[in-house]
């Protein structure tokens, strides 16, 4: 019943835009990442009712569309409704939601990667430096394409994106809060050292419970779903593409043996480095422990993988292959944004929201 309502409502929509409030409401709701509680009594009982008298919406009267509770209604059980916390969420296309998804310790990385499953590699995106603008056209991007399978890492300084994203149902780890948790006590630790020490610790995580992990910044838009398909080698367990900042793993009892040396590794430097010792990002300390350890890296064929946006001009058209496109994450972004409306993948509206919203079969 309710999904036959919502087909009502987008016609409405498209016929008449914010004329009519019922789908600027829904269209609100949906922008703002806010929820409905729909109610379900027994007997078309509800807590409001209309009486459809004639007017402007009804050519003659209707009569009221269901009965009104009263105290009489103890039926209903009003003093056992279950919290919000146990309710069942769900968005805009029916799919169920799980709000509150906030990793401040590695043990609470477990869970979210549960609910995941293993059909798929985990995709952890790193949105240090990111604006809010980059990450709310990059998830429009993964709900056009129907990718689940993601993990946001979300610096401190960014706390209300945290919560906001985490609010609308998407998985998040506290960088901060992961990172002192590793390192068991707060440190004046520079932001890109806790995204590097996060990261390996996450992927450690992700090896250690059977799942492949691609490791990105925010600065990418995947074209296609399969962009994390057909890619790699299956014999081969490190990938790594310094141009893209992208890092590659597959779990084995092998990788899970190297990476728990890396990620002990970068520990014990960072437990002794000073504040301002030199670091690169993720991808080079990655390479300069491998260059260590003797450990080989295949690198990935860039140009076959990943389009650089700066090598597409104004009028030319994507290639039909392309996978995905990247930039570099120091570009400006008022350039960025604007090359990628140019390009037609800018899809976010004025309220930061999918311009669109395309709903895929489970």
């Amino acid at each position: 019943m309710l999904l036959v309502s919502m087909q009502v409502t987008n016609g409405w929509y498209r016929k008449m835009g914010e004329r009519i409030w019922t789908p600027w409401f829904i269209k609100f709701i949906h922008s703002q990442g806010y929820f409905n509680i729909y109610t379900n009594f027994l007997h078309e009982r509800a807590l409001s009712i209309s009486h459809r008298d004639a007017g402007v919406d009804y050519k003659r009267s209707a009569g009221p569309d269901s009965q009104l509770l009263d105290r009489n209604s103890l039926d209903i059980g009003h003093f056992e409704m279950q919290p919000l916390s146990k309710l069942r969420w769900y968005d805009f296309c029916f799919r169920e939601v799980i709000p509150g998804r906030v990793a401040k310790k590695l043990d609470e990385v477990g869970p979210i990667l549960q609910a995941m499953g293993k059909q798929k590699p985990v995709l952890l995106v790193s949105l240090l430096k990111a604006s809010e603008g980059m990450v709310r056209n990059l998830i429009c991007h993964f709900e056009k394409l129907d990718i689940q399978n993601y993990i946001f890492l979300v610096p401190r300084s960014k706390s209300d994106l945290l919560l906001d994203l985490a609010r609308r149902g998407h998985p998040v780890i506290d960088v901060e809060g992961l990172f002192d948790s590793i390192m068991r006590s707060k440190t004046s630790s520079p932001e890109l050292i806790k995204d590097i020490m996060v990261k390996a610790y996450v992927v450690k995580k992700c090896l250690e419970s059977g799942f492949d992990s691609w490791v990105v910044d925010w600065n990418i838009l995947p074209l296609s779903n399969k962009f994390l398909l057909n890619s790699t080698d299956s014999k081969q367990e490190f990938y790594i593409d310094k141009g893209l900042g992208l890092f590659i793993s597959r779990s084995s009892s092998s990788s899970c043996k190297i990476w728990g040396k890396f990620a002990a590794n970068l520990e014990s430097l960072v437990s002794e480095a000073s504040p301002s010792s030199e670091y690169g990002n993720f991808v080079d300390e990655v390479s300069k422990f491998s260059e260590r350890q003797g450990l080989k890296l295949k690198s990935l064929d860039e140009a076959s993988f990943a389009l650089k946006l700066e090598s597409i001009g104004v009028n030319q058209t994507l290639p039909k292959n392309t996978r995905m496109i990247s930039w570099s994450t120091e570009a400006e972004t008022d350039s960025v944004r604007n090359h990628l409306q140019e390009l037609g993948i800018w899809i976010i509206d004025s309220d930061s929201s999918c311009k669109a919203v395309i709903c895929h079969q489970s």
